[in-house]
């Protein structure tokens, strides 16, 4: 994983910032925070694990938290801390990092924690448990946490727009229908990723589709945005609303889990 997701997040900062802030990113950037503001604790230490340029950082600081901040690329660490500095607010911590290897954060120190990037960056799965044994070490018992994983359930859906070139195999095709690669990124299912939370000894609590109904509708959110504004500000508010509803969870690019370190 390291050097070539470390070289290509340190050469797309500005990319990277601005990836929430397009009409399909914001699906995903408002969905999540509703998650946040549903199920962390009003107040408390959190930990944002592979929160590359301080977005979720900023929020959570904006709502009062206590923000460590661990990323892998110093590039976007430094960026981060322009941000949040620019914004007069200050995080407890900006810590460069691997999520494989939390050493550097105390044992049962957080609240509550987001794992939005790396586990989508990680193909062994047995690196992947590493992640979350150390999310769970770093967790208070009863601390909830948000993971995120890439589906390639709706991944497939979305690569007839983004990746029609790759289409003409359809042994790729197919490959998309369970765990696979695409280049750095590592695609998951709906049914692994859960699994491997519970053999993290990670309770879940539940699970939404990031983009909800509208997944895989890039190009036709862009046009939404470009020539009526409003609704596209409607289609963001109802994707948030309805991430979790069975129909659309499990065929959206993102699937954020909720889940918690059990008290006992």
């Amino acid at each position: 994983m390291n050097q070539e997701v470390h070289d290509y997040y340190d050469n797309n900062v500005l990319i990277e910032w601005q990836r929430l802030e397009t009409p399909h990113g914001r699906l995903e950037f408002a969905s999540t925070l509703r998650l946040i503001d549903e199920y962390f604790p009003p107040h408390g230490q959190v930990c944002d694990l592979g929160g590359g340029p301080g977005r979720y950082a900023i929020e959570l600081l904006e709502r009062g938290y206590d923000v460590t901040l661990l990323d892998l690329s110093e590039k976007l660490l430094e960026f981060a801390q322009m941000m949040i500095q620019g914004l007069g607010l200050q995080a407890k911590q900006i810590v460069h990092g691997d999520a494989r290897d939390l050493s550097s954060l105390d044992a049962e120190g957080f609240d509550a924690a987001l794992l939005l990037g790396p586990l989508y960056h990680i193909a062994e799965r047995t690196e992947r448990a590493q992640v979350l044994q150390e999310l769970r070490r770093v967790l208070k018992p009863g601390a909830v946490a948000i993971v995120a994983y890439l589906n390639a359930w709706g991944v497939l859906r979305t690569g007839i727009t983004d990746l029609p070139d790759r289409y003409h195999d359809l042994a790729f095709v197919r490959a998309m229908l369970d765990e696979c690669d695409l280049g750095i990124w590592h695609l998951s299912t709906p049914r692994a990723a859960l699994a491997e939370l519970t053999d993290a000894q990670l309770e879940v609590i539940t699970y939404a589709g990031a983009e909800g109904f509208a997944g895989g509708m890039k190009a036709l959110l862009e046009k939404l945005a470009a020539e009526h504004p409003e609704a596209h500000e409607n289609m963001v508010t109802l994707a948030a609303e309805t991430c979790r509803l069975e129909q659309y969870r499990d065929s959206t690019d993102h699937l954020h889990i909720v889940c918690r370190r059990p008290v006992a």
